[in-house]
Protein backbone atom coordinates (compact mmCIF):
# COMPACT_ATOMS: atom_id res chain seq x y z
CA UNK A 1 0.00 0.00 0.00
CA UNK A 2 2.66 2.44 0.69
CA UNK A 3 4.39 1.44 -2.79
CA UNK A 4 0.86 2.30 -4.77
CA UNK A 5 0.75 5.45 -1.75
CA UNK A 6 3.84 6.70 -3.28
CA UNK A 7 3.29 6.08 -7.12
CA UNK A 8 0.03 8.36 -7.03
CA UNK A 9 2.11 11.08 -5.52
CA UNK A 10 4.64 11.31 -7.96
CA UNK A 11 1.90 10.53 -10.89
CA UNK A 12 -0.01 13.33 -9.64
CA UNK A 13 3.11 15.73 -9.28
CA UNK A 14 4.09 14.91 -12.62
CA UNK A 15 0.85 15.95 -13.94
CA UNK A 16 1.33 18.61 -11.99
CA UNK A 17 4.46 19.79 -13.63
CA UNK A 18 2.85 18.98 -17.17
CA UNK A 19 -0.06 21.33 -16.53
CA UNK A 20 2.10 24.27 -15.85
CA UNK A 21 2.38 25.51 -19.26
CA UNK A 22 -1.37 25.30 -19.92
CA UNK A 23 -2.27 26.98 -17.05
CA UNK A 24 0.61 30.11 -17.80
CA UNK A 25 -1.71 30.01 -20.76
CA UNK A 26 -4.59 31.12 -19.06
CA UNK A 27 -3.18 32.92 -16.46
CA UNK A 28 -4.43 35.36 -15.20
CA UNK A 29 -7.69 33.60 -14.80
CA UNK A 30 -9.03 35.73 -12.03
CA UNK A 31 -8.16 39.38 -10.29
CA UNK A 32 -4.51 39.64 -8.93
CA UNK A 33 -4.10 40.55 -5.01
CA UNK A 34 -0.82 42.62 -4.86
CA UNK A 35 -0.06 42.94 -1.26
CA UNK A 36 1.88 46.28 -0.59
CA UNK A 37 3.14 45.63 3.38
CA UNK A 38 3.77 49.23 3.93
CA UNK A 39 1.56 52.37 4.56
CA UNK A 40 -0.37 54.84 2.66
CA UNK A 41 1.93 57.40 3.44
CA UNK A 42 4.80 57.78 1.83
CA UNK A 43 5.92 57.22 -2.01
CA UNK A 44 5.94 53.45 -1.82
CA UNK A 45 1.83 53.28 -2.07
CA UNK A 46 1.64 55.59 -5.44
CA UNK A 47 4.40 53.98 -6.96
CA UNK A 48 2.84 50.42 -6.32
CA UNK A 49 -1.04 51.55 -7.16
CA UNK A 50 0.47 53.07 -10.63
CA UNK A 51 2.13 49.95 -11.47
CA UNK A 52 -0.87 47.64 -10.55
CA UNK A 53 -3.06 49.87 -12.42
CA UNK A 54 -0.80 49.76 -15.44
CA UNK A 55 -0.27 45.74 -15.10
CA UNK A 56 -4.29 45.15 -14.64
CA UNK A 57 -4.86 46.48 -18.05
CA UNK A 58 -1.83 44.69 -19.69
CA UNK A 59 -2.88 41.59 -18.31
CA UNK A 60 -6.70 41.71 -18.99
CA UNK A 61 -7.37 41.24 -14.90
CA UNK A 62 -7.79 43.70 -12.41
CA UNK A 63 -4.58 43.90 -9.68
CA UNK A 64 -5.78 44.34 -6.57
CA UNK A 65 -3.66 46.59 -3.74
CA UNK A 66 -3.58 45.79 -0.40
CA UNK A 67 -1.65 47.56 2.26
CA UNK A 68 -0.59 44.97 4.69
CA UNK A 69 2.25 47.52 7.22
CA UNK A 70 4.07 46.29 9.95
CA UNK A 71 7.44 45.44 10.89
CA UNK A 72 8.86 47.11 8.20
CA UNK A 73 7.50 45.20 5.48
CA UNK A 74 8.17 41.73 7.31
CA UNK A 75 4.08 41.45 8.36
CA UNK A 76 2.88 41.83 4.63
CA UNK A 77 5.72 39.64 2.91
CA UNK A 78 4.97 37.02 5.59
CA UNK A 79 1.40 37.00 3.99
CA UNK A 80 2.57 36.83 0.89
CA UNK A 81 4.86 33.54 1.44
CA UNK A 82 1.84 31.61 2.20
CA UNK A 83 0.24 32.36 -0.61
CA UNK A 84 -0.34 29.86 -3.80
CA UNK A 85 1.99 30.14 -5.80
CA UNK A 86 -0.29 30.32 -9.12
CA UNK A 87 0.90 34.12 -10.15
CA UNK A 88 -2.43 35.20 -8.56
CA UNK A 89 -0.52 36.70 -5.36
CA UNK A 90 2.08 39.14 -5.55
CA UNK A 91 4.06 41.03 -3.16
CA UNK A 92 5.42 44.44 -3.56
CA UNK A 93 8.88 44.55 -1.66
CA UNK A 94 11.98 46.91 -0.48
CA UNK A 95 15.43 47.09 0.11
CA UNK A 96 14.31 47.70 3.66
CA UNK A 97 12.46 44.25 4.48
CA UNK A 98 14.68 42.26 1.94
CA UNK A 99 18.51 43.96 1.99
CA UNK A 100 18.47 45.00 5.72
CA UNK A 101 15.75 43.47 7.80
CA UNK A 102 17.59 39.50 7.90
CA UNK A 103 20.64 42.00 9.46
CA UNK A 104 18.52 43.64 11.64
CA UNK A 105 15.82 41.90 13.48
CA UNK A 106 16.95 38.44 15.72
CA UNK A 107 14.70 36.36 13.60
CA UNK A 108 12.53 36.44 10.46
CA UNK A 109 9.22 35.27 9.43
CA UNK A 110 10.04 33.88 6.25
CA UNK A 111 13.76 33.28 4.13
CA UNK A 112 14.59 35.89 1.47
CA UNK A 113 16.05 33.20 -1.10
CA UNK A 114 14.06 29.61 -0.44
CA UNK A 115 10.03 31.32 0.02
CA UNK A 116 10.22 34.46 -2.36
CA UNK A 117 10.80 34.07 -6.52
CA UNK A 118 12.27 37.29 -8.16
CA UNK A 119 9.95 39.25 -10.58
CA UNK A 120 11.24 42.33 -11.31
CA UNK A 121 12.19 45.74 -9.89
CA UNK A 122 10.77 48.94 -10.84
CA UNK A 123 11.59 52.33 -8.89
CA UNK A 124 14.25 53.94 -6.69
CA UNK A 125 13.99 56.40 -4.58
CA UNK A 126 17.33 57.91 -3.99
CA UNK A 127 18.99 59.96 -0.52
CA UNK A 128 19.79 63.06 -0.42
CA UNK A 129 22.17 64.59 1.64
CA UNK A 130 20.66 67.67 3.37
CA UNK A 131 21.73 70.15 5.89
CA UNK A 132 20.12 73.50 8.03
CA UNK A 133 21.54 76.61 6.48
CA UNK A 134 23.59 77.37 9.34
CA UNK A 135 25.57 75.01 8.33
CA UNK A 136 28.88 76.34 6.54
CA UNK A 137 29.08 73.80 3.14
CA UNK A 138 27.56 73.68 0.29
CA UNK A 139 29.02 70.52 -1.15
CA UNK A 140 30.78 67.14 -0.14
CA UNK A 141 34.31 67.98 0.53
CA UNK A 142 33.20 71.08 2.72
CA UNK A 143 30.73 69.26 4.68
CA UNK A 144 33.21 66.64 5.52
CA UNK A 145 35.99 69.26 6.90
CA UNK A 146 33.23 70.41 8.93
CA UNK A 147 31.76 67.10 10.53
CA UNK A 148 35.40 66.30 11.37
CA UNK A 149 36.10 69.54 12.50
CA UNK A 150 33.04 69.09 14.77
CA UNK A 151 33.27 65.56 16.20
CA UNK A 152 29.95 64.40 17.61
CA UNK A 153 28.33 67.74 17.10
CA UNK A 154 26.19 67.04 14.12
CA UNK A 155 23.12 65.66 14.85
CA UNK A 156 21.58 63.50 11.55
CA UNK A 157 17.82 62.49 12.11
CA UNK A 158 16.12 59.91 10.34
CA UNK A 159 12.84 57.89 10.66
CA UNK A 160 13.96 55.07 12.96
CA UNK A 161 16.90 52.98 13.72
CA UNK A 162 17.82 50.54 10.78
CA UNK A 163 15.93 52.99 8.10
CA UNK A 164 17.36 54.07 4.61
CA UNK A 165 18.03 57.41 5.98
CA UNK A 166 19.76 55.81 9.25
CA UNK A 167 22.09 53.71 6.92
CA UNK A 168 22.47 56.01 4.57
CA UNK A 169 24.38 58.14 7.03
CA UNK A 170 26.00 54.72 8.87
CA UNK A 171 27.49 54.44 5.18
CA UNK A 172 28.66 57.81 4.80
CA UNK A 173 30.18 58.01 8.11
CA UNK A 174 31.69 54.60 7.14
CA UNK A 175 33.21 55.97 4.51
CA UNK A 176 34.43 58.99 5.45
CA UNK A 177 35.72 58.35 9.07
CA UNK A 178 33.76 60.94 10.59
CA UNK A 179 31.72 60.94 13.65
CA UNK A 180 27.89 62.47 13.80
CA UNK A 181 25.10 61.29 16.24
CA UNK A 182 21.85 59.71 15.22
CA UNK A 183 18.42 61.04 16.25
CA UNK A 184 16.27 58.60 15.72
CA UNK A 185 12.16 60.16 15.00
CA UNK A 186 8.93 57.92 15.45
CA UNK A 187 7.55 60.51 13.18
CA UNK A 188 9.58 61.21 9.80
CA UNK A 189 7.18 64.72 9.74
CA UNK A 190 9.17 65.76 13.19
CA UNK A 191 12.47 65.18 12.03
CA UNK A 192 11.83 67.23 9.36
CA UNK A 193 10.28 69.78 11.37
CA UNK A 194 13.44 69.99 13.21
CA UNK A 195 15.84 70.17 10.22
CA UNK A 196 13.99 73.20 9.23
CA UNK A 197 14.56 75.09 13.01
CA UNK A 198 17.74 73.76 13.49
CA UNK A 199 17.19 71.36 16.14
CA UNK A 200 19.19 68.74 14.24
CA UNK A 201 21.73 70.04 11.39
CA UNK A 202 21.51 67.37 9.07
CA UNK A 203 20.09 64.29 7.27
CA UNK A 204 20.06 61.92 4.84
CA UNK A 205 16.33 62.23 3.78
CA UNK A 206 14.42 60.78 0.59
CA UNK A 207 14.02 62.95 -2.40
CA UNK A 208 10.28 63.32 -2.49
CA UNK A 209 10.30 64.33 1.50
CA UNK A 210 13.06 67.12 1.15
CA UNK A 211 12.69 68.50 -2.54
CA UNK A 212 10.29 70.86 -1.96
CA UNK A 213 12.09 72.68 0.92
CA UNK A 214 15.74 72.45 -1.23
CA UNK A 215 13.59 74.22 -4.24
CA UNK A 216 12.44 76.69 -1.62
CA UNK A 217 16.11 77.43 0.21
CA UNK A 218 15.07 75.95 3.22
CA UNK A 219 17.76 73.68 3.55
CA UNK A 220 21.10 73.11 1.52
CA UNK A 221 21.41 69.85 -0.79
CA UNK A 222 24.69 69.11 -0.81
CA UNK A 223 24.24 65.44 -2.90
CA UNK A 224 22.06 62.94 -3.89
CA UNK A 225 22.95 59.52 -3.12
CA UNK A 226 22.66 57.85 -6.42
CA UNK A 227 24.38 56.71 -9.56
CA UNK A 228 23.10 59.85 -11.87
CA UNK A 229 21.29 63.36 -10.90
CA UNK A 230 17.90 63.36 -10.08
CA UNK A 231 15.03 64.32 -12.38
CA UNK A 232 13.25 65.92 -9.36
CA UNK A 233 16.51 68.11 -8.23
CA UNK A 234 18.45 67.82 -11.55
CA UNK A 235 21.02 70.94 -9.55
CA UNK A 236 22.02 68.73 -7.21
CA UNK A 237 25.41 67.03 -7.82
CA UNK A 238 25.74 62.74 -7.15
CA UNK A 239 28.18 61.97 -4.41
CA UNK A 240 30.46 60.57 -7.34
CA UNK A 241 30.27 64.12 -8.88
CA UNK A 242 31.01 65.16 -4.88
CA UNK A 243 34.22 63.25 -4.61
CA UNK A 244 32.84 60.40 -2.99
CA UNK A 245 31.80 57.09 -5.29
CA UNK A 246 30.45 54.26 -3.96
CA UNK A 247 28.29 56.51 -1.11
CA UNK A 248 24.93 55.51 -2.97
CA UNK A 249 21.75 54.35 -1.04
CA UNK A 250 18.16 54.40 -2.30
CA UNK A 251 14.75 52.93 -1.37
CA UNK A 252 14.23 50.89 -4.15
CA UNK A 253 11.01 48.82 -5.19
CA UNK A 254 10.20 45.43 -6.57
CA UNK A 255 7.81 42.92 -7.29
CA UNK A 256 8.10 38.93 -6.19
CA UNK A 257 5.91 36.17 -5.69
CA UNK A 258 5.75 33.46 -3.23
CA UNK A 259 8.56 30.20 -4.33
CA UNK A 260 6.81 27.37 -6.54
CA UNK A 261 5.29 30.08 -8.93
CA UNK A 262 5.82 29.21 -11.93
CA UNK A 263 8.59 29.96 -14.29
CA UNK A 264 6.47 30.92 -17.59
CA UNK A 265 4.10 33.11 -15.26
CA UNK A 266 7.49 35.03 -13.98
CA UNK A 267 8.86 35.67 -17.05
CA UNK A 268 5.10 36.87 -18.67
CA UNK A 269 5.06 39.44 -15.79
CA UNK A 270 8.71 40.84 -15.84
CA UNK A 271 8.10 41.13 -19.34
CA UNK A 272 4.76 43.52 -18.69
CA UNK A 273 6.24 45.32 -15.77
CA UNK A 274 9.37 46.20 -18.23
CA UNK A 275 7.03 47.13 -20.62
CA UNK A 276 4.81 49.75 -18.57
CA UNK A 277 8.59 51.08 -17.08
CA UNK A 278 9.48 51.55 -20.20
CA UNK A 279 6.36 54.24 -21.33
CA UNK A 280 7.35 57.57 -21.11
CA UNK A 281 3.98 58.88 -19.01
CA UNK A 282 4.92 55.82 -16.45
CA UNK A 283 8.46 57.82 -16.26
CA UNK A 284 7.37 60.92 -16.05
CA UNK A 285 4.96 60.16 -13.46
CA UNK A 286 7.76 58.63 -11.57
CA UNK A 287 10.20 61.46 -12.40
CA UNK A 288 7.27 63.85 -10.48
CA UNK A 289 7.85 61.83 -7.43
CA UNK A 290 11.63 61.76 -7.10
CA UNK A 291 11.77 57.95 -7.92
CA UNK A 292 13.08 56.99 -10.99
CA UNK A 293 12.29 53.59 -12.94
CA UNK A 294 13.99 50.23 -12.52
CA UNK A 295 13.82 47.94 -15.43
CA UNK A 296 15.63 44.13 -15.55
CA UNK A 297 14.74 40.77 -15.75
CA UNK A 298 14.67 38.35 -12.79
CA UNK A 299 17.88 37.03 -13.04
CA UNK A 300 19.46 41.12 -12.44
CA UNK A 301 17.05 41.61 -9.75
CA UNK A 302 18.21 38.52 -7.74
CA UNK A 303 21.71 39.28 -8.25
CA UNK A 304 21.31 43.04 -7.44
CA UNK A 305 19.59 41.86 -4.21
CA UNK A 306 22.25 39.84 -3.58
CA UNK A 307 24.87 42.79 -3.93
CA UNK A 308 22.75 44.88 -2.00
CA UNK A 309 22.00 42.55 1.05
CA UNK A 310 26.19 42.28 1.17
CA UNK A 311 26.15 45.74 1.44
CA UNK A 312 23.63 46.92 3.96
CA UNK A 313 24.64 43.78 6.06
CA UNK A 314 27.94 45.21 6.60
CA UNK A 315 27.21 48.41 7.48
CA UNK A 316 24.55 47.54 9.93
CA UNK A 317 27.12 45.67 11.31
CA UNK A 318 28.92 49.00 11.26
CA UNK A 319 26.14 50.81 13.26
CA UNK A 320 25.02 48.36 15.75
CA UNK A 321 21.73 48.78 14.78
CA UNK A 322 19.37 46.06 16.16
CA UNK A 323 15.58 45.62 16.43
CA UNK A 324 14.50 42.97 18.73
Amino acid sequence: MKIVSTLRAVLSAVALIGAFPAFAQDYPSKPIRLLVPYPTAGTTDPLSRMLAEALGKALGQTVVVENKPGANGNIGTAEAVKAVPDGHTLVVVSSGTLATNPALYKSMPFDVKKDLVPIATFSSVPNILVVHPSVPATNLAEFTAYVKANPDKINFGSSGNGSSMHLAGELYRKMSSTQMTHVPYTQLSQATSDLLSGQIQTMFQLVPGISQHVRAGSVKAIAVLGPRRNPALPNVPTSAEGGMPGLESASWLGVMAPAGTPKAIVERLNREVNAILKSPEIAKRYNDLGAETLIGSPDDFAKYLDAETRKWSEVVRFSGAKID
